[in-house]
């Protein structure tokens, strides 16, 4: 008698958009594998495609739907997903339907029931496994060193430029005992690096009343003080760092400050102002002003000099006069944010601010823009200037043939700047991905350091 093992069925899967989709990505993924599906590593190998989407502006939105067209393609059986999946058209129908009728199924964001229902659908899971198949700590897109750790889905804030909450939906925090097991899982399987996600990770909480869990036997409320004081005493541990992003800088943000110097929370805050003029965000319908964000770097710089502030900006809003923007540029100059990024304004489908009075013509708007990176490039390069001579800790993310490629605690992976790490004489002190190094700075640009170990 002969017994014939049927291969697993293989799925292909496409991630796009920004981290919190990732993390929708790896759910899924992890799901698949714990059901014993394989991934296919192209489109000709896969016996179906996911396809998780972004469908915050334009260009995103065309990204995603060329990506279902390559897919449908060449494979032929698309399963979508992700926030272009919860978004329509004015006349209210289904965007991706109406462009591409052939999809299998649509589902919105942070649906990993349903992805997983459509999957079953179109390709049953095989034949119950007979071993676990998914590690403790799922599976990730991201190098084995770092990963991201989503604590929050949805939005409370109704900026009129965003469509998020109209796609993921108002704030549902997690549960403060799942972040803390998620965060012990990653810190064991060797992740050095934990990026803490959400669309508002200061609002954690609200939405359960900070209500009280428990982790290790010991009750936490879910806030965020007392999550990110949880998550730097686990990170010690470990001899990790937890990286903040997406902070709104309401008053108990000062209360993490002091956290950063301990080294396992790095100086290191992600804090989307998007504008400085008050009447400009009053637009955006933006819970913050200028002056007080001010006060608040400049307090925060007091509590933790080495602090790193981060932020995005929009150049050209509606409305936006040539007096709001000069008021931009002064707020920009007196900041002296350390890491920035602008987008000049662009409208996207089902925005409030679509409707307010004055547009801005795209030439200024991306005249603009330029004269905001223009300035930051100054600011940026003589802030990394004075790095030079300095020792600091490392994350080695690459090793090539001269040395390796490496973040400090000021530069968070993708969207920051890196440093270039020379490689050492002594053999024993070999640079190695996923480990931290002691390094000396010796020269910088407005973007990058270099350095030798």
């Amino acid at each position: 008698m002969s017994i014939v093992s049927q291969a697993p069925p293989k799925i292909g899967f496409v991630s796009l958009g920004c981290p919190k989709a990732l993390v929708d990505s790896e759910q899924i993924l992890t799901q698949l594998r714990a059901e014993g599906y394989e991934t296919a590593k192209s489109y000709d190998g896969a016996d179906l495609v996911i396809v998780n989407t972004c469908g915050f502006i334009d260009a995103a939105v065309q990204e995603s739907l060329d990506a279902i067209g390559e897919a449908l393609s060449e494979n032929g059986k698309v399963i979508v997903t992700g926030c272009l999946g919860a978004k329509k058209d004015v006349a209210g129908d289904d965007i991706i339907r109406k462009v591409h009728p052939k999809v299998l199924a649509v589902t919105g964001p942070h649906a990993l029931g349903e992805v997983m229902d459509a999957v079953h659908t179109h390709l049953p899971k095989p034949h119950a496994p007979f071993i676990d198949l998914v590690p403790a700590q799922g599976i990730k897109l991201t190098p084995k060193h770092y990963a991201y750790l989503k604590i929050s889905e949805g939005c409370n804030h109704r900026c009129s430029f965003c469509i998020i909450p109209s796609m993921r939906g108002d704030l549902v925090s997690r549960p403060i005992a799942d972040v803390m097991l998620e965060a012990e899982n990653l810190f064991k399987a060797g992740v050095k690096e934990l990026l803490v996600i959400s669309q508002d990770t200061s609002a954690y909480g609200v939405d359960v009343k900070f209500r009280t869990g428990f982790w290790n036997g010991k009750p936490v409320k879910t806030h965020m003080t007392q999550l990110v004081g949880a998550l730097g005493e686990l990170a010690a541990q470990y001899g990790a760092w937890v990286r903040l992003h997406y902070v709104y800088p309401y008053p108990h943000v000062d209360a993490i400050i002091p956290l950063m110097s301990g080294g396992s929370v790095v100086p290191y805050l992600d804090v989307p102002l998007q504008h400085a003029h008050p009447d400009v965000l009053k637009r955006m319908k933006r819970p913050a002003n200028g002056e007080k964000n001010i006060e608040r770097i400049q307090a925060w710089r007091a509590m933790c000099p080495d602090i790193t502030i981060r932020s995005t900006f929009i150049a050209g809003f509606p409305g936006e006069t040539e007096q709001e923007f000069q008021y931009l540029l002064d707020f920009l100059q007196e900041a002296q944010i350390d890491r920035l990024g602008c987008f000049s304004y662009s409208p996207v489908e089902g925005a409030t601010a679509n409707a307010l009075d004055n547009p801005v013509p795209e030439e200024v708007r991306e005249e603009r823009r330029s004269r905001v990176m223009q300035l930051q490039e100054s600011i940026s390069k003589k802030r990394l200037q004075a790095k030079v001579g300095k020792t600091i800790r490392v994350l080695i993310d690459e090793v090539n043939r001269d040395g390796g490629v490496a973040r400090s605690a000021a530069d968070a992976p993708e969207i920051d700047g890196v440093v270039y790490v020379k490689q050492p004489y002594e053999p024993h002190k070999k640079l190695v991905v996923g480990e931290f190094f002691d390094v000396v700075v010796t020269a910088a640009d407005a973007h990058d350091l270099w350095a030798k170990a």
